[in-house]
């Protein structure tokens, strides 16, 4: 009889100003489909290796890299060893590393740099214990620098193309209604553009549909109302669930888990 896949998660909110939620995670067959966070990712892989797309490149995360995603760029993931993959990963508030340095994220996510990923894992080991928040945010600081020595290009970069500006108006609307029931009618009439044209430039701005998105958003939000306490059910009802099951089906498709089990490995 085939094994079981393996899922073993714990997460946690640190008081550590600028880390939204710290993630463990062992995973062998659970696939994450194309989501986005609100928060910088910072991710080291302990064990196996984990392949993904982001802005519709192939990435992968070769053996002691540090794989820095920007917030609001979708993206997936999946096991690309035998067994799986063992995780460790950082949400960073977006100030943390800044704005101007997602294009430079984009480019290049997966950082061969053994200092860095030697703070990031030190990092890790500090945010377990509980009293040490003032050397966890001393190491924060330095891996802020060092990431952002990293990714600081040496001379300008080109001008990038222009964005297109009915994609970005449709996700600023979405995140402005981010617990709100909002229809795609009611989103076209507000946006003087006709409903399939909007899905359209959403879908080829961003690389996920319009539903997706705001799916994607809604739970990444949940995940951080449930680690402060918050019941699975008033979870769902706040950010615009139909009910609890709505939130389990979507939490489970994008996290391999469910909301109450979330809830329960945290620290």
């Amino acid at each position: 009889m085939a094994a079981a896949p393996r899922q073993e998660i714990t997460a946690w909110r640190p008081h550590v100003p600028g880390v939204v939620e710290v993630l463990h995670a062992h995973l062998t067959e659970h696939r994450y489909p194309m989501h986005v966070h609100d928060s910088w990712t910072l991710l080291i892989v302990d064990h196996g290796a984990v392949r993904y797309d982001l802005d519709r490149h192939r990435r992968g995360t070769p053996h002691d890299t540090v794989s820095l995603l920007p917030p609001h760029v979708p993206h997936n993931g999946s096991p690309a060893t035998d067994g799986g993959f063992r995780k460790r990963v950082l949400y960073l508030e977006p100030d943390r590393i800044g704005e101007e340095l997602i294009g430079a994220a984009v480019d290049g996510p997966d950082l061969a740099d053994p200092l860095l990923r030697h703070r990031v894992g030190r990092l890790h080991t500090v945010l377990g214990t509980v009293g040490d928040e003032l050397e966890a945010e001393s190491r924060l600081a330095l891996i802020g620098e060092r990431l952002r020595t990293l990714l600081r290009p040496p001379q300008a970069r080109p001008t990038a193309p222009a964005r297109s500006t009915l994609a970005h108006d449709l996700r600023d609307l979405l995140d402005a209604r981010l617990t709100e029931r909002t229809t795609l009618d009611e989103a076209a009439a507000q946006l003087h553009a006709h409903p399939a044209h909007l899905v359209r430039a959403f879908s080829t701005a961003f690389g996920l549909p319009p539903h997706q998105y705001l799916t994607a958003r809604r739970v990444d939000r949940a995940r951080r109302l449930l680690l402060d306490g918050h019941p699975a059910a008033t979870v769902a009802t706040t950010l615009g669930f139909h009910d609890q099951s709505h939130l389990t089906r979507h939490f489970r498709r994008i996290l391999g888990t469910t909301p109450g089990r979330y809830a329960r490995r945290t620290r």
